[in-house]
């Protein structure tokens, strides 16, 4: 889920976003942020969906997504796994077990 930007140019940057060539202002309307999230999807090489978070920033809230989090949502629509907040409580071995769990 594309939730607001982390690193707006227009706010402050990191040296990834710089290097990885991910450097946008914050989005003023839900298309930029579409516009925005596609460009990310696309420069990172994210190989999963994305979808976009709508611009009252809802599912953040509900989910408490910032910073970055990992989930897995099983068949029945429960959250099977939440990581720590990232970058440094991304644990991807941890939702890989988790999806061995699952499936």
């Amino acid at each position: 889920m594309y939730i607001l930007e982390a690193h707006a140019s227009d706010v402050w940057q990191m040296p990834s976003n710089l290097r990885d060539n991910v450097v946008f202002a914050s989005p003023k309307s839900y298309g930029e942020r579409e516009t925005v999230a596609t460009s990310c999807v696309r420069k990172l090489n994210i190989d999963f969906p994305a979808l976009v978070d709508t611009f009252d920033n809802r599912v953040e809230q509900v989910y408490t997504a910032w910073p970055d989090r990992l989930y897995l949502v099983d068949r029945q629509g429960r959250i099977a796994y939440k990581s720590g907040p990232g970058p440094f409580g991304l644990r991807p071995a941890q939702l890989r077990a988790a999806l061995q769990r699952q499936f």
